[in-house]
């Protein structure tokens, strides 16, 4: 099972569980309702075991993650059932293949009604001890999750962000060959893609933020759509964008440069600089892209909107050339932010990587002439000079891995130390939050300089 459609049958299993207990709550065992909700419920984790042995249910604070993928929404969700769960000491639930219909109606009936052991006729009898009734059942294992599985969860949450990004990328190149094929991307697989970001944005956004900066620069064009719509998407989750709109939003900054497909591969490709003849063809971009948004089934109204403005600046300059606008679309101009921090951090053969700080210095110096400066300082807060993930040397000459910004002063990130100022690296890395450090401090006291991890050989995600 790909990751994307693994991400919608785990969503779907947690909707039928919370459905089954909510049904063996409010009816009788054998009313209809409970019956067919059991019957969902035993469709959905079927389906889930067809390609592995087992799939177990984490609950750890306020996060529910089904096998290794974080799923946010259950938890906005399934609070009730949360609660109910943890009061019984069940923070796990595993379920393994050849699980039966019956053993879930006695998982569901037990935790709705601890206080019942469900009997043959459906009824129950009295039992005082829900967790020995469940370790009855040969393919459901209940408990809490320790310390160690945190950690275990914690790579493997990583690991899934990998899996994730990668799938991005691939379902990336194939909405755009559809667009190039077809005239029109193909929504549903843009729409499922989306969907698995902003899951992943809600759960652990600096991974996937730190994901976007170690790009296979031969696939720019769709890992440049996958960055900017979760560079996108994080902007608005910040500002409190959640649902629908989080989602509609991520689709549309996806979908951005679409209308490339029909810039001339010459032109699009080209390494040198444009000719003003070649750049007037490539500014046609954003009227192409509008139009076959426009044209897209399924596609959000703001899509359009974004294709055709998003080089469009708050003074009026940029193009299309005449277009006259009062204001900008806030969704608009989340991306463009998004789209010019991107493209300034690429390093193509035909330029060079620009550093975070001097990235960020662009895009402020306009002084909102370009973009709006509140929502650049906000961008700042939440990468900060130094985003998550990035490998940096710090001025005693150890290097260390950006795992936290600090958004009051966005040059001094928490840290882990992983290499000594001698080049040796540490048996213990150690984590350092700069913004406490004091100048009569020992040790590190500050960021010196960004690096490239690939020419130390060193992978930071490992270190998140």
């Amino acid at each position: 099972m790909d990751p994307v459609t693994h991400l919608r049958a785990a969503d779907e299993f947690m909707r039928r569980l919370g459905a089954a207990l909510r049904g063996a709550q409010l009816y009788a065992p054998a009313h209809p309702l409970v019956e067919r909700a059991f019957d969902g419920l035993n469709e959905s984790v079927t389906q889930l075991l067809a390609d592995e042995p087992s799939i177990a249910i984490g609950i750890i604070g306020q996060e529910v993650i089904v096998g290794d993928t974080p799923l946010p929404r259950a938890a906005e969700s399934m609070g009730e059932m949360m609660r109910r769960l943890k009061s019984l000491g069940i923070e796990r639930i595993v379920f393994d293949r050849g699980v039966t219909r019956d053993e879930l109606s006695t998982l569901a009936l037990t935790i709705a009604h601890p206080e019942r052991r469900p009997g043959q006729d459906g009824a129950g009898v009295e039992a005082s001890d829900p967790l020995g009734v469940l370790s009855t059942l040969p393919h459901i294992r209940v408990g809490r999750i320790q310390t160690e599985q945190r950690a275990e969860k914690s790579a493997a949450d990583v690991a899934t962000i990998r899996r994730l990004y990668a799938d991005a990328s691939t379902v990336a190149s194939s909405v755009w060959e559809a667009a190039q094929t077809e005239g029109t991307p193909d929504p549903k697989a843009a729409r499922a893609l989306i969907d698995s970001l902003a899951q992943a944005v809600s759960a652990n956004r600096t991974a996937l933020i730190a994901l976007t900066a170690l790009k296979n620069y031969d696939n720019y064009t769709f890992t440049h759509m996958v960055n900017v719509s979760i560079l996108t998407m994080s902007q608005a989750r910040a500002l409190g964008m959640d649902g629908q709109p989080l989602r509609e939003l991520g689709l549309a900054a996806l979908m951005h440069d679409i209308g490339k497909v029909r810039t001339p591969t010459e032109i699009l490709n080209k390494t040198d600089k444009l000719t003003d003849s070649e750049f007037a063809i490539m500014r046609m971009h954003v009227v192409d892209g509008a139009e076959i948004l426009r044209r897209t089934p399924e596609m959000p109204a703001i899509a359009p909107v974004i294709a055709f403005e998003h080089h469009l600046r708050l003074d009026g300059a940029g193009y299309p050339f005449g277009v006259s606008r009062d204001g900008l679309n806030v969704g608009t101009m989340l991306c463009s932010i998004a789209d010019v921090y991107d493209a300034m951090r690429s390093q193509r053969s035909y330029q060079q990587a620009f550093p975070s700080d001097r990235i960020l210095e662009v895009m402020k110096r306009n002084d909102g002439q370009q973009f709006d400066q509140n929502l650049v300082r906000r961008f700042t807060q939440l990468l900060g000079i130094y985003p998550p993930g990035n490998l940096v040397r710090l001025d005693s000459g150890a290097l260390a891995v950006v795992l936290a910004i600090h958004a009051p002063d966005p040059f001094k990130p928490r840290v882990k130390v992983i290499v000594a100022p001698n080049g040796d690296p540490l048996p213990t890395p150690y984590e350092l939050s700069l913004w406490e450090v004091t100048p009569e401090s020992t040790g590190p006291k500050s960021v010196a300089a960004p690096l490239d991890p690939k020419q130390y050989n060193i992978d930071p995600l490992n270190y998140l």
